[in-house]
């Protein structure tokens, strides 16, 4: 389906692919310079930069491909790209900063901090809002748009419904939790979010091509942003331009953009103790717990790979940016691209693997690059093999149910429903793996085994909304 464009790609990446610096001139960089270019014809990527931080140095930094398709114009290592929720991450930052310095408690109340919040969403404590177990109304409509046009506009609209499940209880991820964030940081620092970043962060660490913006903002050196179309049936993906807009109320949520060399400088500094205290960014990159004591997969404003070896944390964004860091390692692993649903975060530890000696892949990783190498058709076998060679537990469900979900995105709905299947059957008490196939059924178009299963799932879980929901669409 994407075989002409793809072509096309694979050109532009090989006259563009060379990095525009590799510190570390060595026969790894050489490989993953050329692991790269295969990525993004893999993936149909235009344009991507990686870099790779190794002991507090940038030890790797390439640009591939092109930032601008119409134009068009290669990617640079100055070239600007959306980082849309990888936001939080900095955001996560922020709050834990205001902690270090004795004027936040992450335990604490909402309503400690703000006013005149509706009387249901005042128990709900910090720590909650940045792990997404709140249970709060989503600002963001089923549209992708906001509801109100302002803070108060979209606190008001919000006002009166009920929460989606009590505090605590359920991961939803949410923009309402950070745009309340967003208003902390602001009260605390007497500054707007956007003013805080640029002086305490920003400007100090050297990242001069990092800001706030979005698709009505003239930004120099930024990327273009693309997207496949979802197809009718008898039709092949389009590539289209992405309009993103963040309203000023919520960009801790999503808003900045940056550039590779820009997040390792930040991230060097983090990891280094310049910005967070060591004890403070251990607590920073602490998961949340919900209310039976299970650790959650979210820390504060940062997503948690918990492996007993490299374990890693870090944030994604839009579908087209990762950055991870290996904490033990000292390593960390950015990779931004211009193409939403590219996914890097799949890519992340394949990376990480040429910089960390010993390291291999594990896991959901392993499994992908095993099923894209050896069929899907392979998925029960291969995953048989890694749990004996890496144990049971090594294919987590909420790692393959996310996996699942981008299959889905991109429109790969035979490999989504495999792997959804191998799912249930790792996981056959799991009320979520059988709303995940039933809805991977459904957009195959078979709908008996959609309701077949979302019934199941309601059976194991039946406070699942969405399954009783979804079996009201379809007519049951």
């Amino acid at each position: 389906m994407f075989r002409q464009l793809t072509a096309t790609l694979v050109i532009v990446v090989a006259l563009t692919g060379a990095p525009l610096r590799a510190l570390a001139h060595s026969s790894t960089s050489a490989d993953l310079d050329a692991w790269a270019q295969r990525q993004m014809s893999l993936r149909s990527i235009p344009g991507m930069q990686i870099a790779v931080v190794k002991d507090g140095r940038i030890v790797h930094s390439g640009a591939y491909g092109l930032a601008n398709l119409q134009t068009p114009v290669p990617v640079t290592e100055e070239t600007v790209f959306s980082i849309n929720s990888a936001t939080k991450a900095f955001t996560g930052v922020e709050i834990l900063r205001l902690v270090e310095r004795g004027e936040m408690d992450l335990d604490a109340p909402v309503s400690t901090y703000l006013a005149d919040l509706p009387q249901a969403w005042r128990p709900i404590t910090v720590r909650q809002l940045l792990t997404h177990v709140s249970g709060l109304p989503d600002i963001i409509t089923p549209d992708g748009g906001y509801v109100g046009r302002d803070r108060a506009g979209a606190l008001s609209a919000l006002a009166d419904l009920p929460l989606r499940s009590a505090p605590g209880e359920r991961f939803a991820y949410n923009q309402t939790n950070y745009m309340l964030l967003q208003w902390i940081v602001e009260q605390a620092q007497e500054r707007p979010f956007e003013t805080v970043l640029g002086e305490d962060a920003f400007r100090p660490l050297g990242m001069t091509h990092s800001g706030f913006g979005d698709s009505l903002d003239v930004i120099p050196g930024k990327a273009d942003s693309y997207r496949y179309s979802r197809p009718t049936d008898g039709e092949a993906p389009r590539l289209q331009n992405v309009h993103e807009l963040f309203p000023p109320f919520a960009r801790a949520a999503a808003g900045i953009n940056s550039s590779a060399p820009d997040l390792a400088r930040w991230l060097i500094a983090l990891q280094a103790g310049e910005i967070l205290k060591p004890e403070t960014l251990e607590a920073l990159w602490t998961p949340g717990r919900f209310n039976d004591g299970k650790a959650g997969e979210w820390a504060n404003g940062w997503v948690v790979v918990d492996r007993q070896d490299h374990p890693s944390v870090g944030m994604t964004g839009g579908g087209r940016s990762a950055f991870f860091v290996y904490p033990k390692d000292r390593v960390a692993v950015i990779i931004l691209t211009n193409l939403a649903g590219a996914s890097p975060e799949e890519l992340v530890d394949s990376v990480a693997t040429r910089f960390i000696p010993g390291m291999k892949l594990t896991g959901v990783a392993a499994l992908q690059e095993r099923l894209e190498a050896e069929g899907f058709d392979q998925a029960e076998r291969v995953a048989t093999e890694l749990a004996a060679r890496d144990g049971a537990g090594a294919l987590s469900e909420s790692d393959l149910n996310n996996w699942g979900y981008r299959l889905l995105s991109r429109g790969r709905v035979a490999d989504a429903l495999t792997l959804m299947k191998l799912i249930v059957s790792l996981y056959p008490q799991s009320g979520n793996a059988y709303d995940s196939l039933a809805e991977a059924y459904a957009k195959s178009g078979d709908r008996m085994r959609a309701v077949e299963n979302y019934q199941r799932s309601l059976a194991l879980d039946p406070d699942n909304t969405n399954a009783a929901e979804q079996l009201r669409l379809l007519g049951t």
